[in-house]
């Protein structure tokens, strides 16, 4: 049985008061959360933050507590305190903040996540664990061949998953990092007020990235909160150790944020020689597949010529790479918003799909 993590905040009444569960929908195992849940995340989310500043990180924790416990009046303030008290700063983390990988350019990016021992080790992957990642594929509308590139660029097939205690990544981010104090503040929230009978563990000795960010699939605690799936229904979201959960979860994270059945991704753009620029914001489709044509950009073979796409420029190893992106592309980039993380699925996807389809019943790239 497939169960949101938001309808785990029901499990227990001290974690969520006045919550009352929907109705099952017809032909969905599982069962969705109460809009009294979702309001009650977002809250820890929305809420104004102040600035953490590093002289007086005191200040700042007591103003926090104060707020989440209005927030969430079940909370046990001892508890709470507690977990803050044991919370330990890493100066490493900040180090790590200010040099992401997303920082290279596509040429030195790429080779991180595309040697062909990280291929080697998807193709092996899924041919293991088949039957389950290609059900959780057809639940969800997700290539599987896109589920095993997520886990292959964010974890390595949940090889590195991340030292830190997640308690120690939040808390040094959310009182000594003043950059993306606000945003980690309202991460911390959300970590500090999940339900204990969803966790798979004390929430002090959970692992995770230096950003906090937890298990294979690396979610935040708002993502954790909001697209974390028991699987297996045991009223936990295990994503370290239960494959079903962390897939579920995975698919779920595309398929909520809009992923297209069937659609494509990405396909690399031929440049005409009088190539007109084409303008790019962010990565939403602002072209069509005509339009890009017209200005000089073809590659989109058998595509409807309407349909919506824009174009990608980077620097690859023997100059300018341009690639035609379409929905799906930027539905990876709500994973990570890095074009160069969305490439990088894609095409270890595609790597992996070949790959693997030299054995019967194999993935087929899309």
């Amino acid at each position: 049985m497939f169960m949101p993590i938001r309808f785990l905040f029901l499990i227990s009444i001290v974690a969520c008061a006045g919550c009352v569960a929907q109705p099952r929908p017809a032909r969905v195992v599982g069962r969705t959360a109460t809009p009294a849940v979702a309001a009650s995340v977002q809250e820890s989310l929305s809420a104004p933050v102040a600035p953490a500043s590093a002289s007086a990180p005191a200040s700042s924790e007591q103003a926090f507590v104060a707020r989440l416990l209005r927030q969430h009046p079940d909370l046990e303030r001892t508890h709470i305190e507690q977990l803050l008290a044991e919370a330990r700063v890493q100066p490493s983390i900040i180090a790590a903040m200010q040099r992401p990988a997303e920082a290279k350019p596509w040429k030195d990016y790429r080779p991180i996540f595309l040697g062909q021992a990280r291929i080697d080790a998807g193709i092996a992957f899924y041919r293991a664990h088949q039957v389950l990642i290609d059900r959780i594929a057809a639940r969800y509308g997700v290539p599987p061949q896109v589920l095993v590139a997520i886990l292959g660029v964010e974890t390595y097939y949940g090889r590195q998953t991340g030292g830190y205690r997640v308690l120690d990544a939040l808390y040094t981010l959310a009182f000594h990092y003043p950059p993306r104090a606000a945003f980690f503040q309202k991460e911390l929230a959300v970590f500090l007020s999940l339900p204990r009978s969803a966790l798979p563990g004390p929430r002090a000795e959970l692992r995770g990235s230096y950003a906090g960010a937890m298990g294979w699939c690396q979610f935040m605690p708002s993502s954790f909160a909001h697209y974390g799936v028991s699987a297996d229904d045991d009223g936990r979201v295990n994503l370290w150790s239960s494959l079903p959960d962390i897939l579920a979860s995975t698919a779920n994270y595309l398929a909520r944020h809009g992923w297209q059945r069937d659609a494509p991704i990405a396909v690399r753009a031929q440049a005409a020689a009088d190539a007109q620029p084409a303008p790019l914001e962010g990565s939403a489709p602002i072209h069509t597949v005509a339009g890009l044509a017209a200005r000089g950009y073809t590659g989109a073979t058998g595509i409807a010529q309407r349909t919506p796409v824009t174009l990608l420029t980077l620097q690859g190893q023997d100059g300018a790479e341009y690639w035609i992106t379409f929905t799906n592309f930027q539905v990876i980039t709500r994973y990570n918003s890095s074009a160069m993380y969305a490439l990088a699925v894609t095409q270890l996807a595609d790597a992996i799909a070949r790959g693997a389809g030299q054995s019967e019943g194999a993935i087929t790239p899309r």
